[in-house]
């Protein structure tokens, strides 16, 4: 870095001794230069080359000696750093290692164990929880299985084989295991057995939260992690680097961290001793937990070191630049006349760039103005939509309508006949309808702004069922024979459920009303989940005479009044909303089939969101 940053002033100094502006006016031709010319030309470029020479010798030992002393001081407040990280970490494993030990003397939890009565040690852990400021305490039985628990869904886990309730039962004090879960993320656990009269009642864990130390770690200039006797990386400020060695965790590209970017950066060597990362030096500063083996490392850039000798540096150039200005001005007059044209030249450039500046604040008018015309024409089509729309909220809630008729007589029927448990489901079947009907119209209204904020996981299987607890009163009015074939694991999509139940309630009912005057009608679901989730409604019916225009608004082939043709309409532009597509075909056999495909959560679903 010496060696550049020195050549950069003898450069200048160079070009600006060449330039037309400074050079020494020579006598006219013909003309003998008189004795006292050549002695003054002579004083001044050996002062000029004494300027240099200084320079070169001041840069390089500020280079040399500031340089050390920088490295010096940015290693012990590494070093520095670095302990206080250890005291932290070592402070908060402390503090969490008697928990176990305290909650095994509980007698609640111990007589819980005995007799099998959980209903309060949960609430029990989730205060100790709150007052002890651990991230999570469990309470396993001697299978291993988790009775109670600060964090509700852990209830019920197995937890038999993980090391923390192996080493517990395999000693009788506290004992403190790391364990990595599925996503590579480490567990801090301490944990102990239960036992009574010599006899194993369970085990108490204790989570222990030393991920707040690396989330405070995201402020520092340095990339930091702590290691265990295995030299495996268990904190880091990269999180990719958990559960790798020290060396596999530096070797990995790319670097998302942009303190690692910045440690790969280029950069000169300041001392031959420090460590190599991606073939670029920086300086490793290491110190020692106590306890168990483990070790914290911080990684720092010589950023800092090479910033403070630059803003030295530049300062020193200044001040010999000022000195070589001076030396200019007092051999030529040309440089001053230089000095006015550049200035010329500036307020032309200043002139230039206000004009620049007015045109782009111009077009950047013109853009938000566009941008707002365009806004205005999408809402007005909107509007133009949900007009459309509107005409159709008899044809949506004639279904629940209809269904709440049938439900009403059987309860009424069911209440003359004293069954009023069997009433009551049919109650609340009618008031889950109202839901629906609610929805609906809610649906409508919120279309115009178009808010997703009811989306979220959807188990198509529990939206077919629901769809067809809805249409179950017209199936068995017609003697309509029902197939259902699904997976017996869940199907999720990333959908509205009502708006999802809507479009399937509309394929139903047009399998329905092409059923009609068929002998022997039949209607067949097909669930389907692979790369997309199909759903596929069959029906032996007439088929579709026009599959084009089967789609479009007010397109129907029923008779006045059964019918608006919007169902379909409103159908397919709600499966395009969910990042999907319904389509129609008639089948060689006669009949039917509408398939509605759509994305599988957590695929193309989560980044459309």
């Amino acid at each position: 870095m010496g060696t550049a940053r020195a050549a950069a002033p003898r450069d200048v100094i160079g070009n600006l001794w060449n330039s037309p502006g400074i050079r020494v006016h020579s006598a006219p031709m013909g003309a003998t230069p008189s004795s006292d010319t050549l002695p003054v030309r002579t004083r001044q470029r050996l002062a000029l080359v004494a300027l240099v020479v200084v320079a070169l010798i001041v840069i390089t030992i500020t280079v040399v000696v500031l340089g050390q002393r920088r490295e010096a001081t940015l290693r012990n407040q590494a070093e520095l750093r670095l302990t206080l990280f250890a005291g932290n970490v070592m402070s908060e494993l402390r503090r969490s290692s008697i928990v176990p030990q305290l909650l095994s003397r509980d007698p609640v939890l111990a007589n819980a164990l005995e007799t099998r009565d959980f209903s309060q040690t949960s609430a029990r852990l989730i205060e100790a929880r709150d007052e002890i400021g651990v991230t999570r305490l469990m309470l396993l039985d001697r299978d291993g299985r988790a009775v109670a628990s600060s964090e509700r869904g852990d209830i019920g886990t197995e937890h038999r084989n993980a090391p923390y309730v192996v080493e517990a039962l395999r000693s009788d004090s506290t004992v403190f295991t790391v364990a990595f879960d599925g996503s590579g993320r480490p567990q801090f656990v301490y944990s102990r057995k239960l036992t009574r009269n010599g006899s194993l009642l369970g085990v108490i864990t204790a989570e222990v939260d030393l991920f707040k130390y690396e989330r405070s770690w995201d402020g520092i200039s340095e990339a930091v992690i702590v290691k265990d006797s295995n030299d495996v990386v268990i904190l880091s400020t990269e999180p990719r680097w958990r559960g790798k060695t020290e060396a596999e965790a530096l070797a990995q590209e790319p670097p998302k961290n942009a303190l690692v970017r910045a440690l790969r950066a280029r950069s000169d060597t300041f001392d031959a001793n420090n460590s190599v990362l991606d073939g670029q030096q920086v300086m490793r500063s290491e110190t020692r937990i106590p306890f168990q083996g483990w070790r914290i490392v911080s990684f720092s850039t010589f950023t800092p070191v090479r910033e403070r000798v630059a803003s030295v540096v530049a300062v020193q150039i200044m001040v010999f630049a000022i000195l070589a200005a001076g030396l200019f001005y007092l051999t030529s007059r040309q440089a001053e006349r230089r000095s006015l044209r550049l200035q010329r030249e500036s307020a032309e450039l200043r002139k230039l760039n206000l004009l620049l500046q007015r045109e782009i604040a111009e077009r950047q008018k013109v853009e938000r103005n566009l941008e707002v015309a365009e806004q205005t024409i999408a809402q007005s089509s909107k509007l133009a939509a949900l007009g459309e729309m509107s005409a159709a909220v008899s044809h949506e809630l004639n279904q629940p309508l209809a269904a709440m008729k049938t439900y009403l007589a059987g309860a009424r029927l069911l209440v003359s006949r004293q069954r009023t448990d069997e009433a009551v489901v049919s109650f609340q079947r009618i008031n889950d309808l109202i839901d629906r009907m609610a929805a609906i119209t809610r649906q409508l209204k919120s279309y115009a702004s178009k808010s997703t904020d009811a989306m979220g996981r959807v188990d198509l299987r529990a939206a077919v069922d629901a769809s067809l607890a809805m249409m179950e009163p017209q199936f068995r009015q017609r003697s309509i024979g029902l197939t259902v074939s699904r997976p017996d694991t869940p199907v999720d999509v990333l959908a509205e459920r009502f708006r999802l139940e809507q479009v399937i309630v509309n394929l139903l009912r047009n399998a329905v009303d092409a059923t009609r005057g068929q002998p022997d009608p039949q209607i067949d679901i097909i669930l389907v989940a692979g790369d997309q989730v199909t759903l596929s409604v069959l029906d032996n019916g007439t088929g579709i005479a026009d599959l084009d225009a089967l789609f479009e608004p007010f397109y129907t082939t029923k008779d006045a009044g059964d019918g608006l043709g919007l169902g379909l309409a409103i159908s397919s532009s709600i499966v395009a909303d969910l990042g999907g597509r319904l389509i129609a075909r008639n089948r060689p056999e006669g009949g039917a089939v509408f398939e509605m495909h759509l994305p599988r959560f957590g695929e193309d679903s989560i980044a459309a969101q």
